[in-house]
């Protein structure tokens, strides 16, 4: 019987034979329509390296599905080649957990921004880490709300001047690093979008972990965030890598994840294999639910 390759061609081979996987190529994962992000936005970096990451991965299109919520950052599923779905503002994890406990064959990969993933949807942020549901959320920190045209976000540092805090802002920010750490996920990572190849790593990683993979961003806002820019963090961000962190440490995790000033480390900061998944617990989610992938989801 003919064999298809890779690249189109067929040749005579065993009876049974399966054909070979087509290979998917970054290419292949361009959306239908094309970014309107701010030109010199960090989340360009994001998609190219959530692209990038799930070509080198090998999956198919029809095995990963994108949720977002709402924002800049949560416009990405339509950019991107993949089952995908905007939701509501902050319930993009709620949505995904639906998802990936429908069809556990699917690899969800949820994206938003910080506004919409650790203050409106704050409370599904927490509950998803508790449970640790199987996904990779990757969140787009620009330390501002950017659609709605620059206003106080929950990472925003104390003092810094918005459109809504004229005078300095009196809160202290969310640290989502050991907060994760803190609420049970069992992936903790920070990437920057100015370092695409270690991006990529990181995400990899995520996407692969059985359990909830949080990867936290910084992907600086061009036109409203003039303090947390490019160039802020690529003078301070160090990788964890370099400095002899041991991903299994929770007490070097929490230390390191606390860190901010002259050095911000990105990388792993917690990763444990130990902790099975909600999919794993419960009996009725078990192999009897399960469904193929290839066409639906």
């Amino acid at each position: 019987m003919d064999t298809v390759l890779e690249t189109g061609a067929t040749t005579r081979g065993q009876a049974g034979l399966k054909p070979e996987r087509a290979k998917v190529t970054v290419k292949d994962l361009k959306g239908r329509v094309d970014p309107d992000w701010c030109p010199g936005c960090g989340d360009f970096g994001v998609l190219a390296a959530l692209k990038q990451a799930i070509a080198e991965l090998g999956f198919q299109p029809h095995e990963v599905m994108t949720i977002s919520g709402i924002g800049c950052s949560s416009n990405l599923p339509g950019y991107l080649n993949t089952y995908g779905m905007h939701t509501l503002h902050g319930r993009a994890l709620a949505v995904a957990t639906g998802a990936q406990l429908a069809n556990h064959d699917l690899k969800i990969v949820v994206t938003g921004g910080d506004g919409d993933g650790y203050g409106i949807g704050g409370n599904h942020f927490l509950h998803t880490m508790r449970r640790n549901v199987d996904l990779t959320y990757v969140v787009m920190n620009n330390q501002i709300y950017g659609l709605t045209t620059g206003q106080l976000s929950p990472t925003s540092a104390k003092g810094m001047n918005t459109k809504s805090t004229p005078f300095g802002s009196v809160e202290n920010p969310v640290n989502p690093i050991p907060l994760a750490i803190a609420a049970g996920a069992t992936y903790v990572a920070r990437g920057f979008t100015g370092q695409q190849k270690h991006l990529v790593e990181l995400i990899k990683g995520g996407v692969q972990h059985r359990g909830f993979a949080l990867i936290d961003t910084f992907s600086p806002c061009v036109t409203y965030n003039h303090d947390n820019t490019h160039e802020f963090f690529k003078q301070r961000t160090r990788k964890l890598e370099e400095m002899g962190h041991d991903p299994t440490d929770f007490h070097g995790a929490m230390e390191k994840g606390r860190l901010w000033g002259d050095v911000i480390p990105i990388g792993l900061f917690w990763r444990r294999e130990d902790l099975p998944a909600l999919d794993q617990l419960e009996p009725v989610l078990g192999e009897g639910t399960r469904h193929s992938s290839a066409g639906r989801c």
